[in-house]
């Protein structure tokens, strides 16, 4: 499965930035569902309520997902990887 990789960047609420990628199907065109994805996301690490917007969120490139990555999507209709201080 090809994906769609947004590059996100979230200030944490100690003011720190939160960086990871959200990853959907390559067909996803919608960016409000894939900030939706991401907001869902954020209530997972205490970060509820943190702006997720186009200026936070944007697309940047398609790649080939592994397998688990894939699943996910399937399952949930999206991925994360973090990057940087997520936790």
């Amino acid at each position: 499965m090809k994906v769609a990789v947004w590059d996100t960047y979230v200030t944490r609420n100690d003011g720190k930035i939160m960086h990871f990628d959200i990853l959907v199907d390559e067909r996803t065109d919608n960016a409000e569902k894939v900030f939706e994805y991401g907001k869902e996301y954020l209530k997972t690490v205490s970060q509820e309520g943190q702006p997720l917007t186009s200026k936070e969120c944007r697309f940047c490139h398609i790649d080939k997902a592994p397998i688990e990555i894939e699943n996910q999507i399937l399952k949930n209709g999206y991925s994360i990887i973090e990057m940087e201080n997520c936790n």
